[in-house]
């Protein structure tokens, strides 16, 4: 049959069709952040993963880090993350193993020691909670000093230990038993 409808009607029913559905939506969510990684140069493999940060402040908004982290995330300077730090950071918080390749000098450090610090939340008197290991001593003296930065005025104690006898000398001699 045909049907007959005056062009103000057409109009209506183009506009109905046009309605924009959950899938046409998620489509749409997932080209822009697959070209936000495309302009940062950011590959990643995986399933459901996390969107990445554009802004430091989305930390606050979205996952809520504690205030004076994000002060002294402010005052060392950083601005803007890197990419690394953009797609690294949205997946440690959300709990997933990571395997992260980057330059020298773009900001690993800074994005596994901000979900490390945002993950034990507050400091508490239960010993040894996190370990980072070093392959150097200069990565481990790098890694410490920006810790103790970021860590700045949270209660955290950040330490650095390069070998069993000094460990037992500056925790006790049991410490070595103990954790």
């Amino acid at each position: 049959g045909i049907k007959w409808m005056s062009s103000l009607e057409a109009k209506f029913e183009d506009a109905k069709d046009k309605k924009p559905t959950a899938e046409k939506l998620e489509c749409l969510r997932r080209q822009k952040i697959n070209r936000f990684r495309n302009q940062h140069r950011i590959s990643v493999q995986g399933t459901d993963l996390p969107d990445p940060i554009a802004t430091f402040e989305q930390l606050q908004k979205e996952y809520k880090i504690h205030p004076k982290i994000m002060e002294n995330i402010q005052a060392a300077g950083f601005q803007v993350p890197t990419p690394i730090q953009m797609q690294a950071i949205p997946v440690m918080l959300h709990g997933r193993e990571l395997l992260a390749s980057a330059p020298t000098g773009s900001g690993k450090t800074l994005a596994f020691s901000i979900p490390l610090l945002i993950h034990l939340k507050q400091p508490r008197n239960k010993g040894f909670r996190a370990v980072i290991i070093s392959p150097t001593r200069e990565l481990a003296s790098q890694t410490h000093r920006e810790l103790v930065k970021l860590a700045e005025g949270t209660g955290f104690r950040i330490h650095m230990i390069h070998k069993a006898a000094e460990a037992a000398k500056k925790f006790g001699p049991k410490s070595s038993k103990k954790f």
